[in-house]
């Protein structure tokens, strides 16, 4: 199939019986990839956007002939909820929740904490997406990208972690001058604490 022909693809024509009850994925370079464009497309548009289309930036809620990424912490999400497989093709070998849990610890930083909050968001019916471009761990969404602005980023520390006031400042008008509240989440606790600018 072409690029061009497989762009006609209506994801509205793909139903529950066209995915399999786990979709499979490939563990590679440390990287989670869908390579089935199928099965990506589904995952982020029928699933509540899980997954980044490579190659293209900013997805549009259609089909694409594309396969897709899955960051690690959406990776174990969905392998928690039996969602995908994860299959190493240079060890010949699926991985076990537990098993990818512990590698994803071993080469993402903050790992625990953010999956936690993630895990969190998603519980609550939010779209937390990476929010690297905004200088924060999530950029959260309440319906999802394409559907609307954010309304908020988040950072994800622990309850001990420092943060420093002018850290606090810095946050607060990366935020402003993106329309956003700034988020600090605590994933012990899962307490939020939302900073706004105010003029006394």
């Amino acid at each position: 199939m072409t690029e061009e022909k497989g762009s006609q693809i209506s994801i509205d024509d793909i139903e529950e019986k066209d995915i399999p009850e786990k979709i499979p994925t490939k563990f590679i370079n440390n990287r989670v990839i869908v390579f089935n464009p199928i099965y990506a497309s589904y995952l982020y548009i029928k699933q509540k956007f899980f997954g980044s289309p490579l190659g293209i930036s900013k997805p549009r809620l259609e089909y694409f002939s594309k396969p897709s990424e899955l960051s690690l912490i959406e990776a174990s999400y969905l392998l928690k909820n039996d969602k995908i497989t994860i299959y190493d093709p240079k060890l010949d070998k699926f991985y076990s929740y537990d098993e990818f849990y512990e590698i994803s610890k071993s080469i993402h930083h903050k790992f625990e904490e953010k999956f936690v909050i993630y895990q969190d968001l998603r519980e609550k019916g939010y779209v937390p997406r990476p929010g690297l471009k905004f200088g924060a761990d999530f950029v959260v969404y309440r319906k999802g990208p394409g559907l609307e602005h954010s309304p908020f980023i988040a950072h994800v520390l622990p309850h001990d972690a420092k943060i420093s006031a002018i850290d606090m400042v810095r946050a607060g008008r990366l935020a402003t001058s993106v329309r956003k509240k700034f988020v600090i989440a605590n994933p012990l606790t899962l307490s939020y604490y939302f900073f706004e600018w105010f003029k006394p």
